[in-house]
C-alpha cells in the first residue's frame, strides 16, 4: 500500500516539550557601552566562563527607564563573550517591541492563575494518599510548562543525591534543593543547585550553588579542586591557585557579601559516650 508525502512527511519528526537551561541576564542600566565595559571586567579572570550558553535578557530592573535600549549592541556583547542571546522578558511595551526587531524572543510572565494552581492551599484537610499523588502529579505538569517562561517556587524534595561520576560535559541541576553526590564531579561537568551542594569526592568540574539567588547557600566537598565555584552570581575560578589548606582537602565555599570564602573543613571532635553525664 502506497503512502501519500505528506504522511510520509508528518513521522520524520516528533513534536515534544522539553526544558532549556539559560543563563539570565539582568540589566541595571541602558547604557550599552557601560554594559559592555562591566561585562568583560566580569570575566576578565575567567575567559572561558561561558560557552556558548543561551542567555535570557531580563529587563525588569529598567522596565521604567526613559532612554531606549541598544539591543542590537548588547547582543553584539553578549556573541563576543560566547553567549547565545535567545530572549528578553520583563521589558515595557517599547523595550519588548525594540528586542523583537533585533530577534530576540519575548518571553512574558507567567499568569498569576497558573502560579496559585501551583501553590499549596492553607488549612485543608489532610487528602487520603491517592489524592495526595493526584495533587503532586498536577505540581509537576504546572511547573514543566512554564520552568521555561518563569520559575515558580513550588514544594519539592530536601535534597537531590547523584551516585554515580559526573564526566566532562555532563551537567546536573538541582532546582529548589540541595545537591548531594556520591562520586567525583571530574574537570568539565557541572553541578548546580538552588540550594547547597555537597560532594563527598573529588570536586574538579563547575560547582554553582544558590543559582536563583540563595546567598546563604555554601559549597563543600571532601576534595577541593574546582575549575570553578560560584555562590549567587559571585564566582571564582582556580587560575588563581587555591591554598594549600584548602587545595585537594575537604573545605568549603561560602559567601560573605560579594566575596567568596573557601575555607578548610576542621575534623569533627569526637566525644566519648562515656564522658557525657
Amino acid at each position: 500500500m502506497a503512502f501519500s508525502t505528506a504522511a510520509q512527511v508528518r513521522t520524520r519528526f516528533d513534536l515534544k516539550s522539553a526544558s532549556l537551561s539559560v543563563v539570565a541576564v539582568l540589566l541595571k542600566t541602558t547604557d550599552a557601552a557601560q554594559f559592555a565595559a562591566e561585562l568583560a571586567e566580569r570575566v576578565a579572570d575567567a575567559p572561558g566562563f561561558f560557552d556558548n550558553d543561551p542567555v535570557l535578557i531580563d529587563l525588569a530592573l529598567v522596565r521604567e527607564a526613559e532612554e531606549s535600549i541598544d539591543f542590537a549592541a548588547i547582543v553584539a556583547v553578549l556573541r563576543e563573550h560566547r553567549t547565545l542571546p535567545v530572549a528578553v522578558r520583563g521589558g515595557s511595551p517599547a523595550q519588548m517591541d525594540a528586542a523583537r526587531a533585533v530577534g530576540l524572543a519575548a518571553v512574558p510572565d507567567a499568569p498569576a492563575a497558573r502560579a496559585e494552581t501551583a501553590a499549596a492551599p492553607e488549612q485543608e484537610p489532610e487528602p487520603d494518599p491517592e489524592a495526595q499523588v493526584q495533587v503532586q502529579e498536577v505540581i509537576r505538569e504546572v511547573v514543566h510548562e512554564v520552568e521555561v517562561v518563569r520559575e515558580v517556587p513550588v514544594a519539592g524534595p530536601g535534597t537531590m543525591v547523584i551516585d554515580k561520576p559526573l564526566r566532562s560535559g555532563q551537567q546536573v541541576y538541582a532546582r529548589g534543593c540541595d545537591l548531594v553526590v556520591l562520586a567525583m564531579v571530574s574537570f568539565g561537568a557541572e553541578v548546580i543547585a538552588d540550594g547547597n551542594i555537597h560532594v563527598y569526592a573529588p570536586l574538579r568540574g563547575r560547582a554553582i550553588a544558590g543559582a536563583r539567588g540563595n546567598t546563604e547557600a555554601r559549597i563543600f566537598s571532601t576534595c577541593m579542586e574546582p575549575q570553578l565555584v560560584s555562590i549567587a552570581g559571585i564566582y571564582r575560578t582556580t587560575e588563581t591557585a587555591l591554598p594549600d589548606e584548602v587545595a585537594g582537602r575537604p573545605a568549603q565555599v561560602r559567601l560573605e557579601g560579594e566575596k567568596l570564602f573557601i575555607e578548610p573543613l576542621r575534623n569533627p571532635v569526637r566525644i566519648n559516650p562515656r564522658e557525657i553525664q
